[in-house]
Formats: structure tokens, sequence, C-alpha cells
């Protein structure tokens, strides 16, 4: 399993990567290998907002659907198109290729609360 210190986690296990005041959004590693092979993915739409913790889209794979939540607060301002014709890149590299939306944060202290590269690898090994 990879968990790239340079990253924060949730415990519904979406990973963010902060650039400036915005949120690049994805599931974990761990998370899609649990999943399994997905193949489609529900978005939320651009300009919609949320709150933390809010559902803000599905993940489909062959055997299951996952909610997608907001790891932070604020408003959708880009989503990966791309994962709508290769959803499977989030298999393959959830970090890079696989990421799904960015949010600019209207609250950027709740990054403080996430878990940091260790403290999820704690988490996922008590899963």
């Amino acid at each position: 399993m990879n968990f790239p210190d340079d990253l924060k986690y949730t415990k519904e296990h979406e990973w963010l990567r902060i650039e400036n005041d915005v949120a690049v959004v994805g599931i974990t590693d761990y998370a899609q290998s649990e999943l399994g092979d997905i193949v489609f993915i529900e978005f939320p739409e651009k300009g919609s907002s949320y709150s933390q913790n809010d559902s803000m889209g599905t993940i489909e794979a062959v055997k299951t659907v996952a909610d997608l939540y907001a790891p932070v607060s604020g408003e959708v301002i880009e989503v990966n198109d791309e994962l709508a014709d290769t959803p499977e890149s989030v298999n393959q590299d959830p970090y890079e290729k696989g990421w799904m939306v960015k949010i600019k944060m209207s609250n950027p202290s709740e990054v403080d609360a996430l878990l940091d590269s260790a403290a999820y690898k704690e988490h996922v090994a008590e899963a």
C-alpha cells in the first residue's frame, strides 16, 4: 500500500493534496484496493458547495458502490473528466491520474483535523 507523506487523509479514505486554497481530492490506494475494479464515478456538479463530510458523489465498482465525501468545506471548481472514459485510472494511479475533484476551500483550518500519513496507516491497520 502506498500512503504518500505529502497528503492528508480522512477516516473515510479520501486523500487531499493542498495547493494554496485548493484541495485536490481522490480516494486512497487502500480504498481503491478494497473496492476492486472501478467502473463509474458520479461527480458533483462544478460550482456546487459542500460542508466537510457531506457526500458529494459515488464511486461504482464491479461489486459495490461507495460514497465520495467532502474532506473539507468549499466549492467544487474542477472535476477530473478523464475518469468518465477511464475510471480504472483510480485503480492504477489513485494519487495522480486518479484524482477526482478540486475544491476551493472555504475553511482551510479544517485540514488541521485530518490525518497525516502515519495516522492514516494506523487507521487502516485497525480496519
